[in-house]
């Protein structure tokens, strides 16, 4: 809340500076404010009684804004990139969908290795799991295993995220 919004009777006022000014009516620290071409902002209004400050609202909200598109421009999104195996699956085709991994994992995102059992692979889960766990043995040097394989209906899934640089 600024100027005007603010309806407390009473309030306590911290300059600019950050030096305390004490307790007085809200209208006559808004009359002070006015005199120094500043804005009353309330900044702690469960306080008794709420405490304003005077600043200049817009160049606040200026620089706020700027801080906030720094940190955006900043910040790295981690994507999580896909790679599908069968329980059936060749060595060659395995190293395929390492390859692949690999340079998802090198480019910094994580890796959720999925198997799909059709039909009556099911039964035998332990077949995928010798799977996921051989190629987690091959990625291991690019990647730690974040999630270990686990079974969600047909999907046996198992997320590996890339290892820090040092």
């Amino acid at each position: 809340m600024i100027n005007e919004e603010i309806r407390d009777r009473e309030v306590r006022v911290v300059g600019q500076d950050g030096a305390q000014l004490g307790i007085m009516p809200t209208r006559q620290a808004l009359e002070l404010a006015e005199e120094k071409q500043l804005d009353l902002v309330k900044i702690a209004p469960t306080a008794r009684p709420p405490v304003c400050k005077l600043m200049d609202y817009g160049k606040y909200r200026f620089e706020q804004s700027k801080k906030e598109r720094e940190i955006r421009k900043n910040q790295k999104v981690i994507e999580i990139k896909e790679v599908r195996l069968s329980a059936t699956i060749e060595d060659h085709d395995v190293d395929v969908k390492y390859k692949a991994a690999v340079k998802f994992l090198q480019s910094g995102n994580k890796v959720k290795v999925t198997i799909r059992f059709r039909g009556r692979q099911i039964t035998h889960s332990e077949i995928g799991r010798e799977v996921m766990d051989d190629f987690a043995e091959k990625i291991k040097e690019f990647g730690i295993i974040e999630r270990r394989p686990l079974i969600e209906g047909r999907n046996m899934t198992m997320i590996i995220a890339p290892r820090e640089e040092k």
